[in-house]
């Protein structure tokens, strides 16, 4: 679910935080894909124009199908992928995750029904909503990253927050996500439509939650308590509350404590037990693995290994594989420059460095003039 209208939000008041991009600006680039997601894309887009992609025993392929061909674009773009797969869900998620298996079970009984009636629009939307990425396919995915020399992790966790810890120690550049709870988990730079924006013609949008936190005005931890009364995955929301009273109530009381004392309870009603302290801790201090100790190293594709385990049951087209394990060998082997503001540190505008030369000055001035003798600036 990430953060309920987060997005929109952003977009109306803090416009100057985003900025839409070409997927080859990231050359160079280090990217944390949220491997999850990204499997979950591929599935339902596969699903929306028709029946998904199977192997010779029926098994869905439409994963391995994507992000084999996209991980391919991407590095033909000279961007560095590396794929974090979740975890064990936080105890605090439980709840949730108790809702969306019932609205699965709703979805699973609208489907029967709209079969019976031969209504085929009807079996396209609840089939879409019972989509779902299972361990299975997380794994054959690992499989195929292996295969392909591309780096994955196994958070511990959440995957956004084993993200976000790596982009804030700076061992890759962004999370590549359409959650945007990687920004409340810390991610300074937030890639939405990394993984299929050619295909669906979208630009990639780029937050950064520096800008973010300055249009909205808000510090790290009112953001994470906003985004809390906004609706996240780890408790429930205020009744009544929506996202434009939402930040009027944190920008004026700063926190949620203060903004229970603030408002009419009975008419907001907070839930039973809310765990508001506890979600806003898991933000803070999500279960991660030390971004220090991971290791990313891209290594060549094993193109025999690629045809062995996707040709055959599998499926897939040997040409096609054959052909895909060359364009990232050849990616690979032209990939050796890197982003030229990795050579070149930032210096000063000349705007800037007049502005400094005036302060010095006139600090020079105001200390001569302290010491009793007259300054005169030369001419």
């Amino acid at each position: 679910m990430g953060i309920l209208g987060l997005a929109k939000l952003i977009a109306d008041i803090a416009p100057s935080s985003v900025k839409e991009n070409e997927i080859k600006n990231y050359f160079g680039r280090k990217v944390a894909i949220d491997a999850s997601m990204s499997l979950y894309q591929f599935l339902i887009a596969v699903r929306s124009e028709g029946a998904q992609l199977t192997s010779a025993d029926g098994e869905t392929t439409s994963h391995l199908m994507g992000t084999f061909y996209r991980t391919i674009r991407l590095v033909e773009n000279g961007i560095k992928p590396v794929y974090v797969f979740d975890g064990k869900p936080p105890q605090l998620k439980s709840a949730e995750l108790n809702k969306r298996a019932e609205r699965r079970e709703e979805a699973q009984k609208a489907l029967e029904k709209a079969e019976e009636a031969g209504d085929a629009e009807q079996v396209d939307k609840f089939n879409r909503r019972l989509v779902k990425v299972t361990i299975n396919h997380m794994d054959e995915c690992k499989q195929l990253l292996a295969l392909m020399g591309i780096p994955y992790i196994e958070a511990p966790c959440e995957a956004e927050a084993q993200c976000a810890a790596m982009v804030k120690a700076g061992k890759v550049y962004a999370t590549a996500t359409e959650d945007m709870d990687a920004l409340t988990f810390g991610s300074t730079v937030l890639l939405r439509h990394m993984t299929f924006s050619e295909a669906r013609k979208m630009p990639i949008q780029e937050f950064h939650l520096s800008r973010v936190l300055e249009g909205l005005n808000l510090s790290q931890d009112e953001f994470i308590d906003l985004c809390i009364l906004l609706g996240c995955d780890y408790c429930d929301s205020i009744k009544g509350i929506g996202p434009k009273r939402a930040i009027e109530l944190i920008r004026q009381h700063r926190n949620i404590e203060s903004v229970l004392n603030a408002i009419d309870t009975k008419k907001y009603v907070p839930p039973a037990d809310w765990l508001h302290k506890e979600a806003h801790e898991l933000f803070v201090k999500p279960d991660v693995t030390d971004p220090e100790t991971i290791e990313l190293k891209w290594n060549d594709p094993d193109e025999e290994g690629l045809v062995k385990y996707l040709c055959g049951d599998k499926a897939f087209n040997e040409d096609r594989v054959r052909n895909g394990a060359k364009k990232l060998m050849k990616a690979r082997s032209g990939s050796t420059q890197g982003r030229l503001d990795s050579f070149f540190k930032v210096v000063p505008s000349p705007n800037n460095a007049a502005n400094k030369r005036k302060a010095d000055e006139k600090a020079t001035t105001n200390k001569k003039q302290k010491g009793g003798k007259k300054f005169v600036r030369p001419k």
